[in-house]
């Protein structure tokens, strides 16, 4: 299963440069800038490199205000109310008193600032707590000094140091100006709260910007103006890779207005050829969006498709077919000997699964409003990977990465889409061409037709039961995107330690790859959310196949808690499959959604279940189903079931992130995908690439069991068991087995 992005700083080591400096604010404050070590690098192997950055800003006001910096770009995941959150708890002050602002970019002050693979919990978890920990102690050394008396005399309670001998006590904003002046403490040692006296942590806390988003407050991208500021579209290729032969340009500048109309060559625009940088296309700027989309409808361009124009989704799927009828071109992971124990087997079961490309969908456009002045630019935009974003900007327009200020607004959705930078280049290049501050903003169809897909695949499984039901063999040939040879990224890719590797004594993956020009990226779960789809729902024809319930095929196949490793060499606590953590999420969904009773649902309705581990979380996911004569799919209800460690920080957050990823990859599984013809993207809105609907939505319920273990993410890891469990549920349902997405309600009819 996969892990990919699951990288901790759990065990990171602070003896190495850990540091924190403090200083007075204008106005007689305390400003805590906490240096800590580089959790990638720390992540990697497990202790504090030599290369630091201030990864957190905490200021007190004499009012006893305290305002804390939000690093990590928020795109509905919570991140700017859970990040906080760390910091307010060990620094003991209360939740009403505490303010949140989005920190600028700035990775050499603040280290990564990203939003992506559910990082941002085990990356910042310990860290964020000594940050406060630490200024909850500087805090009480003021006091103490204050009072004259020991600082092991003086405690705290929500933002005020108290003496309880004496009865005496001073707030936070009372003491700031002091505090700015103790000795600051070592990060390594400075003490955590017990977690059993948490009174922020844990609890249910509204996001930060809740109110701002019912009342219609301009705080997304989409909402940025600027003095002066024109509009802009960007027509690209259809094709991918396509470039432009000729356009009317004169004809849309002459268009009432039109401020300007160019071409743009990838060849000026991208001569290194970045996968995110500026392609081929035709620009309009207008005094309006709508005047500039409109003038759009009018452009004649000749395109040079060039040779991607042959490709389609049926070219694809043929390719396919013939490369599973032969063998695998590279070899993943062979254990044991899979060709004689398929020939012992007392039962061979076969079958192909495939799925589609996915566009993410996100219901905030691409967009970025640019402003080149003087050698520099500015640009505010919804990017996931702002720091990316401005190297590839610094690279296109030829700038030093300094001279390019990137503001963070919030994102209205991302699910992988906005950690591609490729907007942000565009609207950088569109300003400094037309000199002046510009919005570029794509509408619907440039969304749907111009992103970095989820990649399809195709797999071929083969698996052999002994006449007691066990799995003993287990082969699959994966299909995969990409060039030369190779996947076109790590969402391209199947791991070797994928599920059941490790368990079955003869086992074996290989792979293939279909040359591609389909631009391809990370989606929510990434690679995940495909593979949970196909590998579990052919376990759960295993387990049909071997006469046995699903859910207890599946323990058994778990066997004892033990740690499976994701890298021999390298064993990891966290990283590593546990076969334990995963039995326990089973059993619990298992009891909630009264799977025992599932004998008793009524024709037509039926109960699936289906489990996964990604991006250090364990879940384990129940649907209930019922499917009509005609085909039509209702889904009943939903039960979830995650273990990503010993604390929920959250609460409100996590329940909002498991149901949304369940409902998300619901969607994916009823009504997605994108098709390729004559090179091109056929879906343009929503009524083409159906996201979930309101009246489809069904009640999910989520449930959280702790375990020994450091906390981890959420964005990601409840999605890839919800497709596999529909899948498995209908199934249940009609006898009829879904092997391909989106389901086809037309295979379902009675």
């Amino acid at each position: 299963m996969a892990t990919d992005l699951g990288k901790t700083n759990a065990n990171l080591d602070f003896s190495r440069r850990a540091l924190l400096r403090a200083s007075l604010t204008f106005g007689g404050g305390l400003a805590l800038h906490a240096i800590l070590p580089n959790v990638a690098g720390a992540a990697n192997d497990g202790a504090a490199t030599e290369g630091s950055a201030l990864t957190a800003f905490v200021r007190i006001a004499p009012d006893g205000v305290v305002t804390i910096l939000s690093k990590n770009p928020e795109i509905g995941q919570g991140i700017r109310t859970m990040l906080p959150m760390i910091i307010a708890e060990e620094l003991d002050v209360a939740w009403k008193d505490v303010r949140i602002e989005q920190a600028p970019l700035n990775e050499g002050v603040f280290g990564r600032q990203h939003a992506g693979g559910s990082n941002s919990t085990p990356e910042n978890y310990m860290p964020l707590r000594r940050v406060g920990a630490a200024g909850r102690r500087m805090l009480i050394a003021a006091a103490a000094q204050e009072w004259s008396v020991a600082a092991d005399e003086c405690d705290t309670d929500a933002g005020v140091v108290q003496h309880r001998k004496s009865g005496r006590s001073l707030s936070y904003g009372a003491l700031a100006a002091k505090a700015a002046q103790q000795e600051v403490p070592d990060l390594a040692s400075v003490k955590l709260k017990d977690p059993k006296t948490f009174k922020i942590i844990g609890k249910r806390i509204p996001g930060v910007e809740n109110a701002k988003i019912v009342t219609g407050q301009p705080i997304f991208g989409i909402d940025v103006t600027v003095p002066g500021m024109l509009h802009a579209v960007f027509e690209k290729c259809p094709v991918f890779g396509g470039k432009v032969s000729s356009a009317n340009i004169d004809a849309i500048k002459a268009l009432p207005g039109v401020h300007d109309a160019f071409i743009i060559h990838a060849t000026e625009a991208n001569p290194s050829k970045d996968p995110e940088g500026i392609v081929d296309g035709v620009v309009i700027v207008a005094k309006s969006w709508w005047t500039a989309n409109k003038a759009r409808e009018k452009l004649a361009i000749v395109w040079d498709e060039g040779p991607s124009s042959t490709h389609s989704s049926e070219g694809y799927a043929a390719q396919a077919e013939k490369m599973l009828s032969g063998a695998p071109s590279t070899l993943l992971r062979n254990d044991g000997d899979p060709d004689t124990a398929l020939k012992g087997a007392a039962k061979i079961v076969e079958a192909s699964y495939s799925y589609p490309f996915l566009s993410h969908l996100v219901l905030e456009p691409q967009n970025c409003t640019a402003h080149f002045s003087n050698g520099k630019i500015d640009l505010w935009a919804p990017a996931q990977n702002p720091g990316p974003g401005q190297k590839l900007v610094a690279k296109t327009l030829g700038l030093e990465e300094k001279d390019v200020i990137v503001h963070v607004t919030r994102g209205g959705g991302g699910f992988g889409r906005r950690l591609q930078s490729d907007f942000m280049a565009e609207a950088a290049w569109i300003s400094r061409k037309i000199g002046a501050p510009v919005k570029l903003l794509w509408n619907r169809r440039d969304d749907m037709q111009h992103d970095f897909y989820r990649p399809a695949g195709f797999h071929k499984f083969k698996a052999g039961l002994d006449d007691k039901g066990a799995l003993v063999a287990f082969t699959d040939h994966f299909i995969t995107f990409g060039k030369g040879g190779k996947p076109a990224n790590s969402s391209a890719t199947m791991p070797a330690t994928e599920f059941p590797a490790q368990l079955v004594p003869h086992l074996r993956f290989g792979q293939s790859v279909i040359e591609s020009s389909v631009p391809t990226g990370p989606m929510r779960a990434p690679r995940s959310n495909a593979l949970g789809f196909v590998f579990q729902s052919f376990m759960d024809e295993l387990a049909h196949a071997a006469v046995r319930d699903p859910l207890e095929f599946s323990l058994a196949l778990l066997g004892e808690a033990r740690s499976l490793p994701t890298d021999p060499a390298k064993p990891d606590p966290q990283r590593d499959f546990n076969t334990g953590r995963m039995r326990n999420v089973l059993l619990h969904v298992a009891e909630i959604s009264a799977w025992k009773d599932r004998g008793q649902l009524p024709r037509g309705t039926g109960k699936g279940v289906a489990f996964y581990f990604s991006h250090l979380g364990y879940f384990a996911e129940v649907v209930q189903a019922t499917v009509s004569d005609t085909g039509a799919i209702k889904i009943d209800h939903v039960w979830v079931v995650g273990d990503i460690g010993s604390q929920i920080i959250n609460p409100a957050g996590a329940e909002h992130q498991a149901q949304g990823a369940a409902l998300d990859g619901l969607g994916a599984a009823l009504g997605q995908a994108v098709t390729i013809e004559k090179g091109r993207v056929t879906q343009a809105n929503f009524d083409s690439v159906l996201p979930l609907r309101i009246d489809q939505a069904p009640r999910v319920d989520v449930e959280f069991i702790t375990s020994n273990f450091p906390p981890t993410g959420l964005g990601e890891p409840a999605l890839p068991p919800v497709a596999p469990a529909l899948c498995n549920a209908i199934f249940a349902a009609t006898g009829k087995r879904i092997r391909q997405l989106p389901i086809d309600t037309r295979l379902l009819k009675a």
